[in-house]
């Protein structure tokens, strides 16, 4: 099943919807009673049900199916509990940061100001010029998971999106603490689907690619990865909880700024785009710190 989020355009409000043959279905005009796409994720059994009664009965049809193209696009998940983001998970692209690939998985976080919208502007501050990209695999936990094998992380996966971690150099390097480079205000778009688990399948053969402005920058598999999805999910649960909604960015292949012997950091007017196989494709572009 394919997820998303959009804004109702009468209320403002933000509304999870399901992508279809026949359109896209307003789950909460449908007579769903989880109002959030966290809310449908926790206690998701209804859902099925209630897109097929919605495609079923004309009126509801009427009431409840949109035209993708015609909608405003939210983050697929506006409030999650925990965003964790996962470092150096990738061999080439440790390698191309002249750091040393992990033996245990670099762990970091962002913040929910940090989420952003397939298409919106994203400011870039005055406050750093070290600006870059980062094309991520975002895991969404579906069930709790607390000291989970490695053998049974995945079935604690609710879903997958694409993600770009958008990443202040200049900041993220200015202590051994990462979060101020990381968690600025729109750093991490989010979208623009949300897509379970059952039709992705092994999340360790998904394509990976970037592209500046047209020109591709990332082109890697997630089969690079140094910690795979079930590992990470496994190492995180020994730790501390992770419970449904909770979000964890899986780190990014080679071919960022960072790596480049000519860096050429983002800057107002770029366009930055980015996809995962199966996932689609999250396009955003860099503003000025006004947004404009």
């Amino acid at each position: 099943m394919k997820l998303l989020n959009f804004v109702d355009s009468k209320s403002g409000a933000v509304r999870p919807g399901v992508v279809t043959g026949a359109g896209v279905v307003d789950v909460v005009a449908a007579g769903c009673a989880q109002q959030t796409m966290e809310a449908l994720i926790a206690q998701p059994d209804a859902l099925q049900h209630t897109v097929e009664h919605a495609l079923g009965n004309p009126a509801m049809r009427t009431r409840c199916l949109y035209d993708e193209a015609t909608l405003r696009l939210a983050p697929v998940l506006t409030n999650p509990g925990k965003i964790i983001c996962i470092g150096l998970n990738y061999r080439r692209h440790a390698i191309e940061s002249g750091l040393p690939i992990p033996t245990t998985p670099v762990l970091f976080s962002k913040f929910n100001n940090s989420l952003a919208a397939p298409d919106a502007a994203i400011p870039l501050p005055a406050c750093a010029e070290q600006y870059d990209y980062e094309v991520e695999l975002a895991v969404v936990i579906g069930r709790r998971a607390r000291n989970v094998p490695v053998e049974q992380a995945l079935a604690h996966v609710f879903g997958y999106c694409t993600a770009n971690d958008l990443s202040a150099r200049d900041l993220q390097m200015r202590t051994s603490q990462w979060l101020l480079g990381k968690t600025l205000d729109k750093f991490l778009p989010l979208g623009p689907y949300l897509v379970t688990a059952d039709e992705v399948g092994d999340p360790q053969t998904l394509a990976l690619k970037c592209w500046v402005n047209g020109e591709l920058r990332q082109d890697s598999n997630t089969a690079d990865m140094v910690f795979s999805v079930a590992e990470i999910v496994s190492y995180i649960s020994q730790h501390f909880t992770l419970e449904p909604g909770d979000l964890i960015c899986t780190g990014t292949p080679e071919g960022v700024i960072l790596g480049m012997a000519n860096k050429v950091w983002l800057r107002a007017g770029d366009r930055v785009t980015v996809e995962v196989g199966g996932l689609g494709q999250l396009t955003n572009v860099m503003a000025g710190a006004n947004g404009e």
